[in-house]
């Protein structure tokens, strides 16, 4: 299929979504079934995420930094694709540039010499692209895993998969510039990131379990407001990986 339908069918599915469940966002399309999944999401966490975070916790800073540093590199190049899409030349060249810079200088983005440089680049994806044109959020539902999103966002994980440069030589297995990879390597970057994410706001998670009344209603709320935050680039590129948490 080419770039060029599916950038169709994504507009035509986005359109048929929106044009009725944004004003209803809040009132979700699939709320009994989210909750479900939220449950085996949250038994999933306990099980695994939160004992390799804890344990991710305790490792060195330096390999922890190291470890936060690669995979905001590799997330990077996803954001470069995005800003020239929404006609923001000026960030994707310097989000090209961070890049480079990290892999070269910073050993594969182990380091962030870049940041010191003042190249700090926001994390862009197809769904915040989307949202900046103006389409809607659509319904907010939750899926196994992968968690929390909305009709608009989860379309856009599809698309970032086919303007990843990261996902494309990895997860599609497509050689670019003599770099190939395979899934087992996007799928191991895909999980050092959630256990760092996890790792990063464990007591943030901890004050919600404990503080929440109806812990997957907060739940909602965050992603919600911090996708709008996204799309309307008012989140520090420091705090954007939901450091807010706890307000």
């Amino acid at each position: 299929m080419s770039f060029k339908n599916i950038i169709l069918i994504i507009f035509f599915s986005l359109t048929i979504a929106s044009s009725k469940a944004e004003e209803k966002v809040d009132k979700e399309c699939f709320e009994k079934v989210s909750r479900v999944v939220f449950d085996f999401n949250m038994g999933v966490d306990k099980a695994i995420f939160k004992p390799l975070a804890t344990a991710y916790n305790k490792l060195p800073t330096v390999i922890k930094n190291g470890t936060s540093n690669f995979t905001s590199n590799v997330a990077t190049l996803l954001s470069v694709p995005n800003y020239i899409l929404q006609g923001n030349f000026k960030s994707a060249v310097d989000a090209t540039a961070s890049f480079g810079i990290n892999t070269t200088i910073g050993i594969l983005g182990f380091g962030n010499p870049a940041a010191k440089l003042g190249l700090e680049v926001q994390k862009e994806d197809v769904g915040q692209t989307l949202g900046s044109y103006g389409i809607g959020a659509g319904c907010y539902f939750v899926m196994p895993i992968l968690g929390p999103t909305t009709a608009r966002d989860a379309v856009g994980m599809i698309a970032d998969t086919y303007v990843d440069p990261f996902s494309i030589v990895t997860w599609r297995e497509k050689e670019m510039l003599n770099v190939s990879g395979t899934k087992f390597d996007y799928l191991t970057v895909k999980g050092a990131t959630a256990v760092d994410f996890r790792g990063s706001n464990m007591k943030n998670f901890d004050s919600l379990e404990k503080n929440s009344i109806d812990m997957y209603s907060s739940m909602k709320s965050i992603y919600l407001q911090d996708r709008k935050q996204k799309i309307n680039n008012s989140v520090d590129s420091g705090d954007e990986d939901w450091g807010n948490l706890d307000n």
